[in-house]
Parts: structure tokens; sequence; C-alpha cells
């Protein structure tokens, strides 16, 4: 999720800290689920003892509707905005305490689905405020999965969150976690849907009562841990004029063969995952090998673009929409490359290299290159992290394509590079994950791609 810059709104007066949270007044009440994920709020709950600044009474009250959660919000002048901010600090203060399992719950508690009003309805996303941990800022709530692309948007929703998690060092299964209900009847009387609310359970009545539909299976839990993203583990691309299948390690295999580009690529960011394929060939000046052919049905895979914006597909989106979007953007992009069948590890490292005819304009940020080695965060084992960890502030990761898609985020939310920049980014992504490359040689092809 990609979040604007936003202004600094005017702060509501102090309330005294903690009253009762559960004497919400005469405010009336909206579909009762909040204590559902009584297990996660019990985390955020400690971890808010810890530091409060914003005298927030109770994380309870960020998963309540509007006009219930405003009474609990102290300091934070919009509700909306306040389960982002109780996550946030959350996340804040395990981050001071070097607890990588509070971290992970705060993330989790950011991804929860908040009261609405009736089945189906969308809870409205938080606009006023800017989370100040970028793990936060890349999350947002579940909404009512009765709704209108709800399901889809919640498993985006839960494959970021898993890849922000193994970015930390955490237990990617637990993303799950924030997974919600099945979806109830839209216009039910009752409101209530297929959900539960239990205050005295702190396990959580959406565990406890099995009620919970999770958005990732294991396969894609697994997928995620080894830094190739959900979409890797199951995803079948098949472009018109493509052979090469992707399977679970990010490989592809199919018939060898030579892309071309021609034609000036697609810059619109609604076509941003095929238009890397397409500017990969054209930054190596048709010099594209079979293992750029992976690269470029791997950059497919990434599933950028309007879909994430409008919460409409999810990140493992078939190549058929791809090839499509190629065809828009003029690119001509034949990717009869499929890489396995020809490309060796050699070629696949040059692959990569070949992606990028030098250095391009990052914008605000010189230095977008990935490191492999002891980390900054205190992982017990070598691991992936930005070099740059001022405009790139991100965990260290165990597999480099948390890191690299990262950074290519960022060079379009922060840095303000140039379209050719991030398309070369995502070339450069794309590569290095159908590479198969680990350790050392994955950062070097990575960077080399960049023209670093």
């Amino acid at each position: 999720m990609k979040q604007s810059i936003l202004y600094t709104l005017p702060l509501i007066g102090a309330v005294a800290a903690r009253p009762n949270v559960w004497s919400f007044g005469k405010v009336k009440r909206e579909v009762p689920q909040e204590h559902a994920h009584r297990n996660v709020n019990l985390e955020i709950t400690k971890l808010l003892d810890l530091n409060n600044p914003d005298e927030i009474q109770d994380p309870i009250f960020g998963l309540l509707g509007a006009a219930a959660g405003i009474e609990g919000a102290g300091k934070i002048a919009d509700a909306d905005c306040l389960q982002q901010a109780t996550a946030d600090q959350a996340f804040t203060n395990a981050k001071e305490a070097g607890d990588v399992n509070g971290m992970t719950f705060a993330m989790i508690f950011r991804a929860l689905e908040r009261n609405t009003g009736s089945v189906g309805l969308a809870s409205v996303p938080c606009e006023s405020i800017q989370a100040v941990n970028p793990e936060i800022a890349a999350l947002e709530q579940h909404q009512d999965p009765a709704g209108e692309g709800a399901q889809e948007l919640n498993k985006q929703i839960t494959t970021k969150l898993a890849e922000q998690i193994a970015a930390i060092g955490g237990d990617v299964s637990l993303a799950n976690e924030a997974s919600t209900f099945a979806p109830g009847e839209i216009g039910d009387p009752t409101g209530a849907g297929n959900t539960c609310d239990d205050a005295e359970d702190d396990l959580g009545c959406i565990n406890s009562q099995n009620l919970r539909v999770d958005d990732l299976s294991a396969a894609e839990i697994a997928a995620i841990e080894g830094g190739q993203g959900a979409g890797a583990a199951n995803a079948t691309l098949a472009a018109a004029g493509n052979n090469a299948t992707a399977v679970a390690g990010g490989k592809a295999k199919g018939k060898a063969g030579k892309a071309k580009a021609k034609g000036k690529a697609n810059k619109d960011k609604a076509a941003q995952g095929n238009a890397a394929a397409a500017d990969a060939n054209q930054a190596a000046a048709g010099n594209a090998d079979a293992a750029m052919g992976a690269a470029a049905n791997q950059a497919v895979g990434k599933g950028k673009g309007a879909a994430n914006q409008a919460g409409a597909a999810a990140a493992d989106a078939k190549a058929n929409a791809g090839a499509q979007a190629n065809a828009g953007a003029a690119a001509d992009a034949n990717a009869n490359a499929g890489a396995a069948g020809a490309a060796t590890g050699a070629a696949a490292t040059g692959g990569a290299a070949t992606a990028a005819a030098g250095a391009a304009d990052f914008g605000s940020c010189t230095d977008p290159s990935i490191v492999f080695g002891p980390t900054s965060d205190g992982r017990k084992e070598d691991a992936f992290e930005p070099a740059d960890l001022t405009n790139f502030n991100h965990g260290s990761a165990n597999g480099i394509g948390i890191i690299s898609s990262f950074i290519c985020d960022q060079l379009t939310n922060k840095c303000k590079a140039s379209a050719d920049a991030v398309t070369q980014c995502d070339a450069a992504d794309a590569a290095v994950k159908a590479s198969g490359l680990t350790g050392q040689a994955a950062a070097d092809s990575f960077n080399s791609a960049l023209g670093l």
C-alpha cells in the first residue's frame, strides 16, 4: 500500500489515561467483533504500556467505528487513523526493546478488520496521518469479506504483512493471525455476519471457535519465507506466446528464445509490473538473454499497479493479463525466452546484469544497492539489507526479494526517482528473483543491474 505524504492535524486535548474501556457511553455501537482477535489485542496492550505519548486509552478503540473509537483516541484527532497510530506506537516500543515478536504483533494489529455498521460495508482508510515506521505504513486493515473485491484485497494485505514479518526475522506463519471471518450475507438485519465477540477469550474467539479463514496457504507462506513472494508458490505464467512456467523457487523452465522490445515502454504505473519486463529488454538494447526472459515473466508475478492501489487484484496476478498490458504498452516483449531450458547459473547472473545500461536517476536517494553479511538489526545469520538505511529504512531479510522489492517501491514513493530508474529497478528485482542466486552473488547481481 502506497501512502501519500500528509500533514499534521491539530490534536485534541489529552484525556485521563485508560478509563473503563468497556464504557462507550451513549455512542451507538457498530457490528461487535473487536474482541475476536483478543490474543492480538493483549499483545498490543502490553506494548502500549511501555510508552503511550498519545494517551490512547486501549488498543480496542482502534478496531471500533469512528463514533465509538474517538472516545478512546487520546491525542489522535482522526479516529479512522487510530488503529494505525496504535500499531505504529506499539511497533516503535517493540523495536526499541528489540522485541521481534512484539513488532510482528504490532503489524498484525494494523492489518485486523475494523468494525463497520453492516455486512459488506468497508471501513474508512487512514488518510490524515503518515506512519513513522515503514513496516506499518506498508499495511492497511482487512475489509469485510462480503464486500466486493474484499477477499482478494485481504489476501493481498496478508501477503504484504507476511513479507514485512519475514523482513524483520519474525515468524511468517503468524501473518494468518490477521485473517478474518468467512463472508456474511449482504443485508443481514443483525449486521453480525459470521463474527464472534468474546472479551473473556484470551485466545481470540475467532481462533478458539475455528471461525478464522486463513488468507495464505502453507505453500504461500513457505514461498514468502524463501524471499520469493506468495505468488511464486503456485503461479503459472501463461502469457500468449510464452512457454515459461514459474515454480515455487522463482525459477522458470521452457523453450528458450530471443526477446525483442520495440517502441517506448509504457511508464503508466497501472502496468508497472509488466512494463518492467519490456524495459528490461529496452535497457539491454535488445540483448536480453534467456535469463531475462524469466525475469520478464517474474515481473508479471510481482503484481504491481492499479490493481494493488484499488485493492482488486491479489499478488498472484496471472500473466494472461500481463501479456495484454504489455501489448497495451506497445512493448512487444515476446517472452518466448523462458529461462531454465537455456540458462545456466552464469547466464542467470549475466541476465540480471544486462538489465541495466548504467546507473539511472535515483532522485534524492543516491545508493539503492543491497549488501549481504552481518546486519544492523542483530540477526544471528548473514542476511540482506539496504546499504543506505536512512533512505531505505527496512529490517534485514533472508531472501533478497523482500529487500529488492522494497527498494524499488521506495524509489517511487520516497526518492522520486525517474520513471526509467524505477523500471530499471523493477527489471533488476525480477531478474535476481528469477536467477535463483543467493548470498553475495545475488546482491552483486542486483547492484550490477542498477549500474552500481
